[in-house]
């Protein structure tokens, strides 16, 4: 790997965001709108704002940049600018970690608008810190991103790389325990959720919102997020081709 070569795909990937308001609107605007809408319909129970919106602070991003990577990595295969540049001296990883961190620094700006919009205007509490609920919610971005990295090899078009979410992304939240406690639901389920990364989000926000400080099982699903990400960027790396002479 290079480092100038991955700082300067995440230059690059930054400057498409940056010229694309509608995406800008979607990734900072729409999750505040979200949780607003969310705060109202629980107007009489702040209890259960505090739970779903403390997670959803988390699940927002996973979703969001699941959606923007898949679809910006499908125009790149899709239009060449890929192959052309595994024609260079670019790396595989050179260009799926400045996907990452691209992402990734996006993912903070949107967890901290959002989290300044739910905390500051619309009173959700929670025991530990925003700065922590920030942290978390740039892991699931960039598990959301190598995601949709990895979901766009599979693709042709963008409609079908859209087609990936009701498949990949909603059986993590009917079943991260955002809905309805895990350990209320069967074995199978609870087994099933064991090995989808987005229920380790869920878990580590469900301890900000208990315990004032970072906790060991903190820890430890945050961890988690990591190795699955970087596993799906491993994975994803795997489904590019390099142009031969």
């Amino acid at each position: 790997m290079s480092v100038r070569i991955t700082l300067n795909t995440v230059g690059r990937v930054l400057t498409q965001i940056w010229h694309d308001r509608r995406t800008l609107a979607v990734l900072l605007l729409v999750p505040c709108m979200l949780l607003t809408l969310l705060r109202f319909i629980f107007d009489g129970r702040p209890d259960i704002f505090d739970q779903i919106g403390l997670m959803l602070l988390g699940i927002f991003p996973f979703v969001s940049m699941f959606l923007v990577t898949s679809v910006a990595m499908l125009r790149e295969r899709v239009s060449g600018t890929l192959e052309r540049l595994l024609s260079t001296p670019v790396q595989k990883l050179d260009l799926l970690f400045g996907y990452g961190i691209a992402f990734a620094l996006v993912a903070i700006i949107q967890a901290s608008v959002a989290s300044a919009v739910t905390y500051g205007l619309l009173g959700l509490r929670s025991q530990g810190s925003v700065a922590v609920v920030i942290l978390i919610a740039a892991s699931t971005a960039v598990l959301g991103s190598s995601t949709g990295l990895l979901t766009s090899a599979f693709a042709k078009s963008e409609f079908q790389a859209l087609q990936f979410m009701p498949a990949i992304v909603v059986p993590q939240i009917l079943l991260c325990g955002l809905i309805w406690p895990r350990e209320e639901m069967s074995g199978a389920l609870q087994a099933l959720s064991n090995v989808m990364p987005l229920r380790y989000a869920a878990e580590a926000l469900r301890e900000v919102e208990t315990y004032p400080l970072p906790t060991d099982l903190m820890w430890r699903d945050l961890a988690v997020i990591v190795v699955f990400a970087l596993l799906l960027i491993a994975g994803g790396a795997a489904t590019l081709r390099r142009r031969t002479a």
